[in-house]
Parts: structure tokens; sequence; C-alpha cells
């Protein structure tokens, strides 16, 4: 018989109204909640809040409310806002219920400049060490590469200063002090702005909306104000052991090393290989990894560049002799090429012929296109940087390159979804907070997998003996490492009979 709508009015009081009864048993928020510890967030906030005055929201529910902001993509903190009633599920995230008042979205705001980057990013290290506590981090070979991010900001915000400099004249130092003005919260770390942001454009433009960001252009596309995300992610189950930001136009070269550090740090566990492009191949970093014991899995950023440019139809530097007891070069026009100048700052000294001996050789066009004559730099290192040189042109550093390609677009890809590509926020120290929870985020879905995984099946039962009958209710078993919880999937009980067979649970 089919049902219709009763015209009878609605209840004003719902006793039976039970959050925890409809989130499913599988659903990812409540293997989130399950498994990942947001009270942390007491003892690391603890300094920042005064002991007189207005009571706060709780600081694990504004941590959660981030988190929300970043799994499901949730364009702002407003609209985050507005969402929370309507999503039950979220509600009972929060551990809120149907009638809790849902906080102004400069809650949100505020916390995150109060706790600053320090918070999130050891959120972030938590989850790592979760995950490497899962046997999902082996540790011993990191890949590393970086992307580059939209600013929120237009590229009409950018300015040169020079032209700002005749029209304000004189309130144009304020107006400088206050893009100058980085002003991080409290707990920033001091190291977050060791890079200096501004290139050859960037140290005559600027944008007035967002000062850290600078204007890069990549590829054929137009030049926009950008961050750079550097991350190195482990082998194993490809969590993000290590991430930076920085301003667009950074080298990203230069973070190979800090990566490595913290890769250690995070995981506890050594990196014997490290895999990467052609960009991180540069001297420093093949000595830094030979100092360090490292396997560099680095394709030579200078191979890659000689075949171009002036250095395409020339001899290259393997035609040079080198005599090691008169320190001399011999080229292959049997001219000798003696120690002239050392360069410090690069570790190297300069060879190079006497005057007006290249001028006069038959083989200059070939050797050659400065007017100088041809000059061979070699490195105080050599031996070190050669042995570096050649692991990096091997079979198995050529296979751990091609897999880095898959591997690390396929990490920037996964953060796709979560916002990735473009800034929720300004500032450097904002992007910062981003990221780490963006990286949270992925590594916790691979360790909600990983749980799966290791989940019995479901439809095991709780018992109780009651007057002589055995009763059980179904659940869910979720397992966590060494830790057995019982979920309730309803409130009905089941007869058991004595010819049932009933398996024993103990849930701690």
């Amino acid at each position: 018989m089919m049902g219709h709508h009763s015209d009878a009015p609605r209840s004003l009081f719902c006793y039976n109204a039970n959050l925890e009864d409809r989130i499913p048993v599988d659903h990812e928020l409540r293997l989130i909640k399950g498994h990942i510890d947001f009270e942390f967030v007491y003892d690391e906030v603890k300094d920042r809040y005064g002991e007189r005055g207005n009571i706060s929201i709780p600081p694990p529910a504004i941590l959660k409310m981030m988190l929300l902001l970043v799994l499901y993509n949730v364009r702002s903190e407003r609209e985050l806002m507005k969402t929370i009633p309507l999503r039950l599920d979220w509600l009972w995230f929060l551990d809120y219920d149907l009638e809790s008042v849902i906080p102004n979205h400069s809650v949100v705001s505020k916390a995150r400049r109060r706790w600053g980057a320090a918070l999130f990013k050891t959120f972030f290290e938590r989850v790592v060490w979760q995950c490497v506590e899962a046997g999902l981090v082996d540790g011993s070979k990191l890949f590393v590469d970086s992307s580059l991010i939209r600013a929120d900001a237009s590229a009409n915000s950018v300015v040169k200063k020079d032209a700002m400099q005749l029209h304000i004249a004189g309130s144009y130092q304020q107006f400088e002090a206050r893009l100058d003005e980085h002003d991080p919260p409290a707990g920033a770390d001091p190291h977050d702005h060791d890079d200096h942001p501004y290139g050859h454009v960037n140290r005559s433009c600027r944008s007035t909306t967002d000062p850290d960001a600078s204007v890069v252009r990549q590829g054929k596309d137009s030049a926009k104000l950008q961050y750079k995300v550097h991350r190195g992610v482990d082998e194993k189950a490809e969590v993000i052991t290590a991430v930076a930001v920085t301003p667009g136009i950074v080298n990203e070269a230069h973070r190979l090393v800090p990566l490595l550090e913290d890769h250690c740090r995070n995981t506890e566990r050594e990196a014997t290989t490290v895999v990467a492009d052609t960009k991180y191949g540069t001297v420093d970093n093949y000595l830094a990894c030979h100092d360090r014991g490292i396997a560099a899995h680095i394709p030579d950023l200078k191979t890659t560049q000689d075949p171009t440019g002036r250095r395409g139809d020339i001899f290259p530097e393997e035609a040079f002799r080198y005599d090691p007891d008169a320190d001399i070069y011999c080229c292959p026009g049997n001219q000798i090429l003696t120690r002239r100048t050392r360069k410090p700052w690069k570790g190297a000294f300069q060879y190079a012929p006497s005057r007006g001996v290249c001028r006069q050789c038959a083989l200059r066009a070939q050797c050659t296109k400065s007017e100088t004559g041809r000059t061979i730099r070699r490195y105080l290192r050599h031996d070190d940087l050669t042995f570096m040189r050649q692991q990096a042109q091997s079979l198995k550093s050529r296979q751990d390159i091609m897999r880095r390609q898959h591997l690390m677009e396929r990490s920037f890809a996964q953060g796709v979804r979560y916002g990735f590509k473009r800034a929720r926020w300004r500032r450097l120290w904002r992007v910062q907070i981003q990221e780490y929870l963006t990286a949270a985020v992925q590594n916790i879905m691979i360790f909600l997998r990983h749980v799966k995984e290791q989940r019995p099946a479901q439809g095991m039962a709780a018992a109780i003996l009651h007057q002589g009958v055995v009763y059980i209710r179904h659940v869910s078993v979720v397992c966590a490492g060494s830790i057995l919880r019982v979920v309730p999937a309803a409130q009905q009980w089941s007869l058991i009979t004595p010819q049932s067979n009933l398996h024993t649970i103990q849930s701690v």
C-alpha cells in the first residue's frame, strides 16, 4: 500500500536523535576521529591564551574546522561555517550536536594568527610519525620535487617602486615599510624568511596585495604571482615526509639539503638515496650528498646545459687532458692551460692558456667562442664530484629518475582535490599553514587506506549473557596498530542458540 505524508504538525522535540548512530562505521571522518589525535593542541597553544576573559572555542575543534576546510576543499571560512549546520557528519566530527551554536568565521582566522605556522607543522610531523609507526615509511629513499602555486593576488597589484616614488614621494617610505612588515605570528620559524623573494624582476616590482609572492613566468604562460611548494616523498607508500614553501623565485636546488634533514628528523630514519630531477643536479648538492654518504640519483645540471647555447658545438671538458703532477691541462691542440685564478665562492680554480694562444690556434672555432680564449674550471673536490656524477648515470639511478616523475606528479595531483594549486590566504607563513594541512590530509588518507586493509571483516559480534541466554550485537572492528576498538553498528540484538558458533572479542 502506498504511503503519503501526514498533514500532522511536526514534532518540536526529537528525543531519539543521536548523531553517533547516524555516522556510518566506515565514514572517513569516523576513522579520522578514531585514529588521529587532536588533543595535543591544548599543550601546544596553552601559552597563547590568557587566564581571564571570555572562554574560547576548544582548540581541537578549531583545528578540526581547518582540517575540514582542506579535506572538503571549502572555499572560505564563511562557507565552512554555513555548511557545518547542514552536515551531520561535520557536527559529529566537531563534537557538536543539533542545538550547538556555530561560531563566527573569524574564530578560525584569529586562531590561525594566534597559533602561527609552528602548530600546523607539529600536526603534520605527528601524522608523519603515525605513518612511520604503522610501517608505511621505509625512509631509505627520498624523492624530491617542487611545484608552483598561484598566490591569492592579481598580477594587476604589481607596481614598480620607481614609478611609485614619483607620485607618492612623501609617503613612499611608510608604504614600503608596511609591505616589508612580515609580522609573522607568535611561534613562527625565524628561518622561514631566509630566502630573499626578489629576483631580477622582483627587485624593481612588488605586489601591494601579497608582497611575499614572486612574479614568475612558467613555460609559455604569462607572468603570475606565485609561491613554490617543495616536497619530499618516501617511496614505500608515498607518504609526504618533508615540506617547505618559499617565494616562487627561489631556486629549488637550495632546498634539497633542508628537505633531507627534515625527512630524517620526522621519520628518525637515515636516507641512503635521494632522487630528484635535473634542477637539483648542482655541484653543491652533489658534494653535500657525498659528505652525508647519500647516493644522489640526480641528473647532472651541467651535462644538460653543455649541449645547449654557446657550448653546443665546442669541445667538451673531457677532451682536455689533466696532468696531476704538473697541475696543467692539455687541450686538443696540444696547448697548455695553467692555473690562473681561484673562485673561492665556487671552490674551484680556473685554468687558461697564455694570452694570444687561442687566437692563433687552428681549432679555435671548435674549441671556444670567447674572445679571450678557452678556460677550464676544476673543483677542489674534483674526484668526489666525478664519483657522484658517475653514480648519477648508473642504471639504478636512471630507473629511480623515471619512477620519480610519476611518483611526484601523483603526489601533487592528489593535492589538487584539496585546493593545492592556489593559495587560500596571503603572506608566506599562511601559505605554509595551507601546505602543512594539505600534506597532512594526504598522509591521513594514506594511513586510512592502510587501516581499512588491516581491518578484520565486518559482521563480527559482541556478546552478552542475560538470564542464561546469549545475545549478540553486530559491530565493526576498527584496528589501528595494536589497538582494537569495537564500534556498535546497530542497537538490535540477535539471539544465539547453543548450536551457534560464537567467537569471543576483547576490546580495549
